[in-house]
């Protein structure tokens, strides 16, 4: 497993100012942050609510698209217009300019309570996104890696992982560790990663919350390594030394549910962050108004440029 160094190493804590709600949009299940520079606009979906959504913070200009399934993480195209998306159980291109969806692999139509979650590209192009149990309880979810090559496209399962959320995942600056969340389960595992041929191995429990401290969801890293971590039924965001998984800082949030974040706007130091209003009860959300919506909190952390799917 990736070795932990016996002394500390001096990662600083980052400074960060109070959250803003962007986009009050009460989504079920908020998630799928992938900033666009070229666009200078954030998007991200409500999976439940079957929607991808698109805000431009500069101008406030919002736009939203309507899906018959599920739609859970995208990344940016590199070499067309458009993006990649993770449906219930497929792996597509959709253009927001023409509202074009055009599916590329199925997987996993042998487990129809199975459903495809949280997503992101590597720095050599490739998608990556993790399967889970509709009711977070069945041990099925695994790890996809979707590559390219010209004009063909393949997936592979990269990690049948076994977990019944799978989150995640998220990579350290020189792309050689990967962490991927076994949400339900509470644990964060770190793995050795090889960026030439995308093979995941060795992964060990890196880090456990703690009791009543929620569940980790959604993360990112920035250019210093830090991880940035959402935490379910926990009300924030905790940021963390890449070594040892100590907390350098912590951002509450008026919201239970945090399920995701991204570093983006034009200097990559605006941490955006989802949250969800489902599975609370009328008296909750009563008491969270705000829960659902996209937030944006201020810091002086730099984060690292989206990668785009090769593809």
């Amino acid at each position: 497993m990736p070795s932990s160094p016996r002394e500390k190493t001096s990662v600083a804590a980052p400074s960060c100012g109070e959250p803003e709600p962007l986009w009050p949009a009460g989504a079920q299940l908020g998630e799928g942050l992938c900033w666009s520079p070229q666009q200078q606009a954030i998007y991200w979906v409500d999976i439940f609510g079957q929607r991808l959504m698109r805000l431009h913070p500069g101008s406030g200009q919002r736009r939203q698209w309507d899906f018959d399934e599920t739609i859970s993480a995208v990344a940016e195209r590199s070499t067309r217009p458009g993006l990649v998306v993770a449906l219930r159980h497929r792996i597509a291109l959709f253009d927001p300019d023409t509202a074009t969806l055009h599916t590329l692999h199925e997987v996993e139509t042998d487990l129809p309570d199975n459903r495809f979650n949280d997503g992101k590209c590597d720095a050599q192009g490739r998608f990556w996104v993790g399967s889970m149990d509709t009711g977070c309880t069945a041990p099925t979810g695994s790890l996809y890696r979707v590559g390219s090559e010209g004009e063909a496209t393949s997936i592979a399962c990269a990690w049948a992982a076994q977990f019944p959320v799978t989150n995640g995942p998220a990579w350290s600056p020189d792309g050689r560790t990967m962490w991927v969340n076994d949400t339900a389960r509470n644990f964060i595992h770190r793995c050795r990663f090889d960026p030439i041929d995308g093979t995941v191995s060795e992964p060990a429990v890196w880090l456990r919350f703690a009791k009543g401290d929620g569940y980790p969801d959604g993360m990112t890293t920035d250019r210093d390594g830090r991880l940035w971590i959402a935490h379910w039924g926990g009300g924030c965001v905790t940021c963390h030394a890449p070594d040892d998984g100590r907390e350098l800082a912590r951002i509450e949030l008026p919201a239970s549910n945090i399920t995701n974040v991204s570093f983006g706007g034009a200097d990559l130091r605006s941490l955006f962050v989802t949250s969800a209003a489902a599975e609370l009860s009328d008296e909750q959300r009563a008491a969270q108004p705000l829960a659902g919506a996209l937030f944006v909190v201020p810091t002086d952390a730099s984060g690292i440029v989206p990668h785009r799917f090769a593809g």
